[in-house]
């Protein structure tokens, strides 16, 4: 089922508590041009019950489920590499890919990282245009390029 709802539909699922940067990220992509669905949460807890399908989440075509996770490293509740090491062990999900956008450029956070199996580490960029030549690059990647399940 959720293979058949990825090749239907172009979803990016971002996990952020900063509701500037979800506007920002969302201005980008429309800026870009890119043909996606996005849907946000605001923490790592959020982000396993859209995953998980609980609660408000259980609505799969109000909520699809995601062909990549955009991941915010320092959230409440749940913080971005509790949500990642959650994700990578579960069996069902581990497959999704992660690309971690956070502001973090310490050296252990992107170890810590690459360690619990995110496809990519991401600096935010510093200014809207390169948010936007951000988002452009990585829909043409991940949707263009990659073959995504």
């Amino acid at each position: 089922m959720i293979k058949k709802v990825l090749r239907n539909r172009k979803c990016i699922l971002v996990a952020d508590d900063d509701a500037d940067d979800r506007e920002l990220i969302k201005v980008a992509f429309e800026e870009s041009g890119a043909d996606i669905e996005l849907r946000f949460v605001e923490n790592g807890e959020e982000l396993m019950f859209y995953l998980n399908r609980q609660g408000k989440y259980a609505d799969e075509e109000k909520f699809p489920f995601p062909s990549i996770i955009l991941l915010d490293l320092n959230m409440p509740r749940k913080d971005g590499r509790e949500a990642l090491r959650e994700i990578k062990e579960h069996a069902s999900l581990k497959w999704l890919p992660i690309i971690i956008l956070t502001t973090s450029t310490e050296a252990k956070d992107i170890s810590k990282c690459y360690e619990l199996g995110v496809n990519s580490y991401t600096i935010k960029p510093a200014n809207f245009s390169d948010l936007v030549a951000f988002t452009r690059m990585l829909h043409t990647y991940w949707f263009t390029v990659v073959q995504l399940p």
